[in-house]
């Protein structure tokens, strides 16, 4: 069971925020707070129970809202206030809030992990604050520090330890949103953001389950295009997919695999995840150009492949070498690593073979290794939140 004590006190944080600003690239984000500002989040109660009453066995990716979320604002000199957990609920918004008017907002995706001995941890959440900090730049958004960034996600993660799957089982999805909440009438960016985070335990993210993936292939629609918004997580890259994605699921397919809008021949990335393609030795992926996401699961999994001695791949993948693929796999913080059993693209169907062989499935072992900590981290990814 979980001692009440030790959870409030882990609940209270009173971070000294560095007067730093994070550089990427050749942009600077002044979001940080003065070394003076103190974060003082009030500790929510914590319940005696150790889980919550689920059939943790059949977790899909459906909403299963947990107690709490966490809330912080930014009014004014891109600075971010000190911020709260409350009861997970309803928030207030103006209709004429940036975000329902021009779609000014980013979402990231992490998952805590409960481990054998009971510990919680986090997956790379300082990758995700930074490529938060690059969406909002390209957004014309404040964001958080990174450390404002981790240290919310602690706290969601463990104000809400009980909604977090057994080992095993699955995980706890959290959800950070940074979205511009204040009234704006003509086009520029809000006068005021909100960064919340809300959580919810998941489990496989297709209906399939483990099973292998069948994809579509649509060079009808088109996710993205160079000069776009495509290498963000930005939320206006994700509605527009829906039409060709409902059109595919109601067709049997589990996801649309996207080809590039200028020459309709190379891959790009499904709705929800990146791809890869396996032959022999070499993995291949699509380059980061502008126009995909930069997975953290992507990047995890190519430095996992390298480290076992597979050559590793960034370029563009013609669609014509699917048909001489060993394997071909997908790749989210949803999605996990998943095998990919058949690709339809002009009415014709790829099939792939599996087998306990496949190496998307050696590189889902070392992952989830690493993330349950039966493996060793050399890497540095894990981050406990207990502590």
């Amino acid at each position: 069971m979980i001692q009440r004590s030790s959870c409030l006190r882990n609940l209270i944080q009173y971070s000294n925020i560095v007067p730093s600003i994070s550089k990427l690239g050749v942009s600077y984000f002044a979001s940080q707070a003065a070394s003076s500002l103190q974060e003082v989040i009030e500790p929510a109660p914590c319940r005696d129970e150790e889980y919550a009453d689920i059939d943790w066995n059949n977790l899909g990716f459906g909403l299963m809202p947990a107690d709490y979320m966490y809330t912080m604002k930014c009014i004014k000199d891109d600075i971010f206030e000190q911020g709260k957990l409350s009861q997970y609920g309803n928030i207030e918004l103006s209709p004429c809030a940036g975000v329902l008017n021009y779609g000014q907002g980013l979402f990231e995706g992490i998952k805590a992990y409960r481990r054998e001995d009971g510990r919680l941890s986090l997956f790379r959440p300082r990758d995700n604050a930074m490529r938060m900090q690059m969406g909002a730049e390209r957004m014309c958004m404040p964001s958080p520090s990174i450390d404002q960034f981790v240290n919310a996600v602690k706290q969601t993660a463990l104000s809400n330890r009980r909604w977090v799957p057994p080992p095993g089982k699955g995980a706890l999805y959290v959800r950070p949103l940074l979205i511009g909440s204040g009234p704006i009438l003509g086009l520029a960016p809000a006068p005021e953001y909100t960064f919340l985070i809300y959580a919810s335990p998941v489990g496989n993210y297709f209906k399939e389950g483990s099973a292998p993936l069948k994809l579509y292939i649509d060079d009808e629609f088109h996710r993205a295009t160079r000069g776009g918004a495509g290498g963000v997580k930005s939320i206006t890259n994700y509605a527009p997919v829906l039409k060709p994605l409902t059109k595919a699921r109601d067709r049997g397919f589990s996801d649309v695999l996207y080809l590039d809008s200028v020459n309709k021949r190379n891959l790009e990335e499904a709705s929800s995840c990146n791809i890869f393609v396996v032959k022999g030795n070499t993995i291949s992926t699509p380059a980061a150009i502008g126009t995909i996401l930069e997975g953290i699961t992507r990047k995890s999994i190519m430095e996992i492949a390298r480290d076992l001695g597979y050559q590793v791949e960034e370029r563009a993948v013609p669609v014509d070498e699917l048909v001489e693929a060993d394997e071909v796999f997908c790749t989210g913080t949803a999605v996990g690593v998943a095998p990919v059993g058949t690709i339809t693209y002009k009415g014709k169907r790829i099939e792939y073979k599996m087998s306990s062989r496949l190496v998307c499935r050696e590189l889902y072992s070392t992952l989830v290794g690493i993330q349950s900590g039966v493996i060793e981290d050399k890497f540095g990814w894990v981050v406990d939140i207990d502590a």
